[in-house]
This record gives C-alpha cells, structure tokens and sequence, in this order.
C-alpha cells in the first residue's frame, strides 16, 4: 500500500471515529429530556440502574463474539482510569447538585470541554495547542453561558462553594478521562461494558448509603430509564470512548458544546421549557466555535 492509500485510510478511520465521538454527544443531548420522563428516582439509584443497562448491553454484544469479553483483562491502571472516570465525574456532579444550585453547578462542570482542548495539546502527534481550537472552545463556553443567564438561574452565593468545587472537580475528571482514554488506546472499547457495571455496583453503594429508593411511576417511566441506559448513560460511553480513542479529540471537545444546547432546545419541542433570545445567541456561539475549531483541525497535523 502507497503512502498516500495509508494516509487516507488513516484520515477515514479517524473521521469515522470522531462521528462516533459526535453520536454521543447527540445522545447526550437527550439525558434532559428523558431524566425528566424518568420521574422522581434518586440520582444515585438512577446511574445504578441506567449503568446497569448500559454494561449489560454491552456484554449482550459477546454472545456473538465471545472473544470480546477478554476486553475485561486490563491492567489495574486501565480499570483506575475507566471506573474513575465514569462513577468519579458523576458521584461529583450529584454531589455538587446537592452542594450548589443547579445552574451554576452545570455551568462549572461544563468547563470540561475546554480543558479537553487544553489537556489533549500532550497528546503525540497533536502538534501543539492551536489558537482556533482555544477559540471554539471560549466560545462554546460562552453560548452555555449565555444558555444559563438567559434562563435568570445564574447567582453564585459563598455558601455554595463547596458545591461549585465539586463541579470543578468533576470537570477536570472527565476531562482527564477523555484525554487519557486517547493513550491507552490500545484498550478495546468492549472493556467500557465493565466500566459501566462497576460504576452501577458503586452508584448503588451510594445510593442505599445516601438515598431512599423510589422507584418508577409507570410503564412511560421505565421505559425513559431504560432508555437512558441504552442511549445517554450507555451506548454515548462506548461511542466516547471509540471517539477519543481514534477520533479528533479537540475537536469533540468544542463540540461538546452543543450538548447543552441540543438539550435545551429538544426540552422545548417537548413542552418542557420555552424558547427565547439566549438559546437563540447561544446557538450562534456554539455553531461559530465548532466551525472554528474544524478549520483549526483541517490545519493541524492529523497524527493523534
């Protein structure tokens, strides 16, 4: 095979993987709408359940391919990183829900994005960290929020602080996790299936420690949570994880971005929030950050 035919095949596998990247966040994009139609269950129970689906459909794709289930022996180091990165970024974001407001809280863990870009300028082959991927991502940042002061939820007090840390926390969590997840790339993506299911044995540790069990209303609300970890809290995480693994990291990261955005405005076609001038502006900042990012990615070095 010519060096040119290498190199385009490699540019195709990474395309194709940073699509993969950009299913999840549209699956993501969904987690509002259906944890809504999930009713009243507890944040704890709900990720023990949800990553409960998600891990066990994972390993239903094994019945097929049993060989895929070796994807579970990795290295301390690796499961460190997969459950650390899945149950730590959440057991931080609920516990920052129960610290601070919710508007301020998402608005800070929605700062991964960002040091996504910063952190994946150590990666080899990434060529540096390019002005246009900072600038997305400033402005990514900027239409969230612009999303959250639109809605008038946005008054950070002292007495949350302890709150907004863990925002901040888990922001850099999941940062890390994504990141990192591109140098151990060698890692298969079936090994996320354990991830999940450790995280849901985990979630449900804390949930029996810290919550009470209210269970699902009805069919409808079942239904939204098993949803929700086959799509948002399941299937998002493999296709992450093949994303940052082969894809453009950065440039998932900016585009990360219109997660919050999508959701909002899936919220509104729904009936469950109302439209108005800020989601109207924060659509623009985060259509005109990823654009800028995807010519700064069309000019960087594609060896990630």
């Amino acid at each position: 095979m010519s060096a040119t035919a290498t190199s385009s095949s490699r540019a195709t596998t990474r395309s194709a993987a940073t699509l993969a990247g950009f299913g999840a966040i549209l699956l993501w994009s969904l987690l509002a709408l259906f944890t809504a139609a999930s009713g009243t269950v507890p944040p704890f129970q709900l990720a023990a359940m949800t990553f409960g689906v998600g891990g066990l459909c994972g390993c239903a794709t094994w019945i097929a391919r049993p060989a895929r289930a070796r994807a579970l022996l990795q290295p301390w180091p690796v499961w460190l990183l997969g459950v650390g990165g899945l149950f730590g970024y959440h057991a931080l974001y609920f516990s920052a829900l129960r610290l601070a407001p919710p508007a301020e809280a998402g608005l800070i863990s929605y700062l991964w994005p960002l040091l996504i870009v910063l952190f994946s300028a150590r990666l080899p082959g990434s060529g540096g960290l390019r002005a246009g991927h900072l600038a997305g991502a400033a402005l990514g940042l900027a239409g969230v929020a612009a999303l959250f002061v639109g809605r008038g939820e946005l008054g950070f007090t002292a007495g949350a602080l302890p709150g907004y840390a863990a925002s901040l926390a888990a922001a850099f969590v999941w940062a890390g996790y994504s990141v990192l997840s591109a140098r151990v790339g060698q890692v298969p993506t079936d090994a996320v299936a354990g991830f999940c299911l450790v995280t849901a044995v985990l979630s449900l540790a804390c949930h029996l420690a810290f919550e009470t069990t209210i269970w699902p209303a009805d069919a409808m609300q079942w239904g939204a949570v098993l949803f929700l970890g086959i799509g948002p809290v399941g299937g998002a995480f493999y296709l992450w994880d093949i994303g940052c693994k082969r894809g453009d990291v950065r440039l998932l990261g900016v585009t990360a971005y219109a997660a919050p955005v999508l959701s909002t405005l899936i919220l509104v076609a729904t009936g469950y929030a109302s439209p108005g001038p800020a989601l109207a502006l924060a659509c623009l900042l985060i259509v005109a950050g990823a654009l800028t990012a995807v010519r700064a990615s069309r000019a960087a070095p594609t060896g990630i």
